[in-house]
């Protein structure tokens, strides 16, 4: 038989027993606290904050606009007198144009009171140029960015999620509705938006291009069948077999995934819990990131207690290269001076050594090169060679594998003129990717693969650009067919990057994306039964 409900007097009686049962310490304490005790809680303007309390911003959401020279943080004053020194005037350079001048136009001095930049050499040109007003907005955009960033409010658009149920399903149609589906914070404002798309493009432009639920697909002619075919060979080792749950048992007796990204430079800086959101799109894939290129940031060398000298065998960065990082900030450890601004010229900016995690580990060994490993999680490792591929390219080639391997590349440049290498004939720089010292011989290397390659540009220019020189590349046109056609990257980042060298220049970080693969070719059988068998 049943046993009869409880009657609600029964239950009244219950909740008044406990009630009246012993309070924890706590609450004794609370018994015993004088009526004048509020006075102790409120926070003296000396004193510092309690663990708890929220963090009180330098500047307010409505006090965000500063112009450059006037701004309260050290290092975009620095930017704005780098900016002063780089930066031609729009208006006399145009002018020197028309007049077939050859002198050089003179470097910005007066600061628009709009946007907060320097712009123009006096403000009689600022007055002039028509043509300011298209970007005026962006570049106050970019400003107020900048100094939200510094401005000591708890940045809530950068507390990433945990784990993903397996009953839940992530959608990639945009930046809105995977943050919603993988249940990040609210992005209450556009600047939100523009911050945590900033740091999660790199690891998740991999994962949209690669999850089975991608929005890039046949359908809207991104994916080509032949990319069908590709990138459905790496989906059977990234996912499990259809009707099986994507849990970490599932890792058990499948291969490693291994992610090449080449000529790495910010990526390879990012905090390995960024890139742990990666890992969460594939619950039931080891994933094994290879952070390969010269500007590849290594953890900083462990220090003595007794002495400077390093007690790792971590390779520390050379003392030229930490002089020619633009656009990161430095600070003289001998002087003990404030920091430095050195300026984003030309040429990417190399970042920062990155801190030494417990479980770090030198490469050299292994590799040698410059090198790292970080096992940071069952499904994550991380390693970073500071060198070029094609040194350490035959220490993978013999087990290179398309169903487990591929190649991403952010922004290469392959179509810019290379710095260090010219055509014998004509005495003209060449391309990057025919540069011999550069991506010439990178990319046979990879086409012989038949491992996917994916390449992300800042602009529709710059993907153009990229295009169009694999048509001029020895060993490359010719040899490769297209997996992802060019066109925009659903999870490119939302935030406007500004070059030291002209304000007037504006990019954003993986705007676009394509992938190509080594040819495959037809063999033919010759015999009594002559076909044709895919190679």
């Amino acid at each position: 038989m049943l046993r009869p409900l409880l009657r609600p007097t029964v239950l009244r009686r219950a909740a008044h027993r406990a009630t009246s049962l012993p309070r924890p310490h706590t609450t004794s304490r609370t018994a015993t606290r004088s009526i004048f005790s509020f006075l102790r809680r409120l926070q003296s303007p000396g004193k510092p904050q309690t663990a708890n309390a929220e963090p009180v911003p330098l500047l307010t959401e409505d006090n965000l606009f500063h112009p450059f020279s006037k701004s309260p943080f050290p290092a975009i004053r620095a930017r704005g007198e780098a900016i002063k020194k780089l930066a031609p005037c729009p208006v006399c350079h145009s002018a020197s144009c028309a007049a077939g001048h050859d002198h050089s136009p003179k470097a910005v001095k007066f600061e628009c009171p709009d946007c907060g930049w320097p712009t123009h050499c006096s403000e009689e040109h600022w007055k002039e140029d028509e043509e300011h007003k298209k970007y005026c907005n962006r570049l106050r955009e970019a400003n107020e960015d900048e100094h939200d960033l510094r401005s000591g409010r708890k940045l809530r658009e950068f507390e990433l999620p945990g784990p993903q149920g397996f009953e839940e399903t992530v959608s990639f149609a945009n930046w809105d509705v995977f943050w919603y589906t993988r249940e990040f914070p609210s992005m209450d404002t556009e600047r939100s938006r523009r911050h945590a798309s900033k740091l999660l493009t790199y690891p998740i432009t991999i994962g949209g291009a690669l999850h089975q639920y991608s929005g890039i697909t046949l359908n809207n002619q991104r994916l080509t069948p032949e990319g069908s075919r590709s990138l459905a060979a790496l989906r059977s080792t990234l996912h499990v077999p259809t009707g099986a749950p994507e849990t970490a048992e599932a890792t058990v007796g499948k291969p490693q995934v291994r992610i090449f990204i080449l000529g790495a430079r910010a990526e390879s800086s990012l905090p390995p819990h960024v890139w742990e959101q990666l890992t969460m799109l594939f619950p039931s894939t080891h994933f094994h990131l290879f952070f390969i290129g010269p500007q590849v940031s290594l953890p900083k060398p462990k220090q003595s207690s007794s002495s400077s000298t390093s007690t790792t065998s971590e390779p520390a960065p050379s003392q030229e290269s930490s002089t020619s990082k633009p656009g990161v900030i430095e600070e003289d450890p001998a002087s003990k001076k404030s920091p430095t601004y050195l300026p984003n010229v030309y040429q990417p900016p190399t970042p920062p050594p990155i801190p030494q995690m417990r479980r770090t580990r030198s490469s050299l060994e292994r590799y040698g090169v410059p090198s790292y490993t970080v096992p940071y999680t069952p499904f994550l490792t991380i390693t970073g060679m500071q060198a070029n591929y094609a040194d350490v390219h035959a220490q993978f080639q013999h087990t290179l594998d398309p169903y487990s391997d591929l190649f991403f590349f952010f922004s290469p440049g392959f179509g810019f003129p290379s710095p260090d290498s010219t055509d014998v004939d004509t005495g003209e720089p060449l391309l990057q990717i025919a540069s011999p010292t550069e991506w010439g011989p990178v990319m046979p290397m990879l086409l012989a693969s038949k491992c996917p390659i994916f390449v992300t540009g800042f602009s529709p220019t710059d993907v153009e650009r990229d295009v169009r020189s694999l048509s001029t590349a020895p060993d490359v046109a010719g040899e490769f067919e297209w997996v992802i056609t060019p066109g925009p990257n659903t999870f490119g980042s939302e935030k406007w990057e500004i070059a030291d060298f002209d304000p007037r220049v504006m990019v954003k970080t993986n705007w676009g994306i394509w992938a190509i693969r080594g040819k495959s070719r037809d063999v033919q059988e010759h015999g009594k039964f002559s076909k044709y068998l895919p190679f």
